[in-house]
């Protein structure tokens, strides 16, 4: 049989709580945001006043479906407040970013541009 050239660790010193370093927690990146359909719609809102459902789609370029469905998260995490009514006898679809919404977009780039300088300072 083999020796090895690693030292025997004890019962106790295996058991023996290990002292780690105590680092801050990093920011907690905010997923409702980070999904990249919803990304792109909350960034398009803090450029423009509002923008109608037609017009996001056709920006983003995705289906009726799937817009409607990363819409209606971010409504009801109250960062955009959509508003319906009617041209003629066509329904209008119109969202904006609410206040809560251009600061959890804020939270987030300053995120994103934390990584990035972490990233490059390395």
């Amino acid at each position: 049989m083999a020796k090895s050239n690693m030292a025997r660790i004890t019962r106790a010193e295996a058991e023996r709580p290990v002292k780690v370093k105590a680092q801050p927690a990093p920011a907690e990146l905010d997923r409702l945001i980070h999904e990249r359909v919803r990304l792109a719609i909350v960034s398009a809102l803090a450029v423009r006043d509002s923008l109608t459902f037609n017009e996001l789609k056709a920006l983003l370029k995705t289906s009726d479906g799937n817009l409607s469905v990363h819409a209606r998260k971010l409504e009801d995490a109250e960062y955009v407040a959509c508003v319906k009514s009617f041209e003629g006898r066509v329904p209008k679809t119109e969202y904006r970013l609410t206040a809560q919404g251009r600061r959890a977009l804020e939270r987030y780039l300053d995120h994103m541009e934390a990584l990035i300088r972490a990233t490059r300072a390395r």
